[in-house]
């Protein structure tokens, strides 16, 4: 039986909802380009390196031979909307980590993705229980706007940081600011704490 973890953000008990947010259905679909072209997969490859000890690169078909898992949690955007209950399946990052084995001196990673999006994170968001690298929702291949083929999902952090259309992460000594980041968003972007923008 597949493993399935219900993430810490839906056992939240009087504080589920972070401040600043609301409930709605769906996820609201936002890209930084104005078409998604149709990915060649057969040219798709996933690359984890920088620093660690062994980089790897995967096609599509490896990457999804890989120990797979579910992940039920909720989904918190920037833009003050929340999602309850999103439920995706990929493997998980933590287990990712075991087959990289980051360096002691990583502390970020790079999230780069085929559009040309970036985002930074920190190590220590890989290693919660709850952090994917999706390529289902809700049992389905993953619609290609919410992020096909591949979903870095991290539900402890905004959604931002939840990279749509991944290809690599770059695993970095110090922080490299990504996409969002540049342009005035938070390096972290805890909901709980309303790590929006620097400054909050």
């Amino acid at each position: 039986m597949k493993k399935r973890i219900i993430s810490p953000t839906v056992k939240r008990d009087k504080d589920r909802l972070p401040p600043g947010q609301k409930w709605i259905k769906a996820p609201i679909v936002y890209d930084i380009v104005d078409e998604i072209p149709d990915w060649d997969m057969e040219k798709y490859r996933f690359k984890v390196w920088g620093e660690v000890e062994n980089p790897i690169e995967l096609t599509y078909e490896e990457l999804l031979k890989l120990p797979s898992a579910e992940v039920v949690a909720d989904f918190h955007c920037v833009t003050r909307w929340s999602v309850p209950e999103i439920v995706w399946e990929g493997v998980l990052t933590k287990d990712l980590l075991e087959i990289v084995k980051p360096k002691p001196t990583a502390q970020y990673v790079l999230v780069h993705c085929l559009e040309g999006y970036t985002t930074n994170v920190p190590v220590e968001y890989l290693e919660k229980e709850d952090s994917i690298l999706a390529y289902k929702m809700f049992g389905k291949p993953l619609p290609k706007r919410h992020g096909y083929p591949l979903r870095l999902v991290i539900p402890q952090l905004y959604a931002w940081k939840s990279a749509k259309y991944v290809w690599g992460l770059e695993f970095l000594d110090h922080l490299v600011p990504g996409y969002w980041e540049v342009r005035g968003y938070h390096h972290i972007g805890d909901p709980w704490k309303e790590e929006r923008f620097w400054g909050d």
